[in-house]
């Protein structure tokens, strides 16, 4: 196993439980780099940019009020959402904190716009199920009357096995199913 010291993304990772957090933490964390003009290869430069924080955090400090002022200036002119700009914060904050590197972290939030907490989704109408339903690959319609019917999200497909599935019988027959949902995950939950 490569020790945190060697490699500080293995840290970093570590808190990721997420397989797509895995991805665009990363990814974040990276946009941020390259604006302090980090170029090279990804794991070098974080490993850089941790010396470097943990021998002036000021500097960091600094350099991410930039970076979150240069991001402000993107939201001003509709190039981006105040989400990516929090979750940019985000991304450095864990990777930083993960690290074991300390800095005024209620000082640098208060510079961040808060982004919208809910998706702005809806649950599809009739008319809409309908026409995803008539797609001639046969496995769409039981997935989407699965989603539909039970309100579960993309993610918890993962998760999902026939073993959590548990048929309701009246009179011998099947008339309804009860799902566990995020099996084994803290929020596992029984969808009916």
């Amino acid at each position: 196993m490569i020790s945190v010291v060697e490699d500080p993304m293995a840290a970093f990772l570590y808190a990721l439980r997420s397989p797509i957090s895995k991805k665009k933490y990363p990814q974040r964390l990276g946009v941020f780099l390259r604006s302090l003009g980090f170029n090279g290869v990804f794991k070098d430069d974080a490993l850089e940019f941790l010396k470097k924080a943990r021998e002036d955090p000021e500097w960091v400090e600094d350099k991410l009020m930039q970076f979150i002022s240069s991001q402000i200036e993107r939201l001003d002119r509709g190039e981006i959402s105040a989400a990516k700009i929090s979750n940019y914060y985000k991304a450095v904050k864990l990777f930083l904190e993960m690290n074991r590197v300390t800095l005024s972290w209620k000082i640098l939030r208060r510079g961040v716009p808060t982004g919208n907490r809910a998706a702005d989704d809806r649950a599809p109408n009739l008319e809409e199920l309908h026409r995803l339903v008539e797609y001639p690959d046969p496995r769409i319609k039981p997935l989407v009357y699965t989603m539909a019917s039970s309100g579960i999200r993309l993610g918890a497909w993962d998760f999902l096995r026939w073993k959590h599935i548990t048929p309701e019988i009246d009179t011998g027959q099947v008339v309804a199913a009860k799902m566990l949902v995020y099996a084994g995950q803290n929020e596992g939950k029984k969808k009916q």
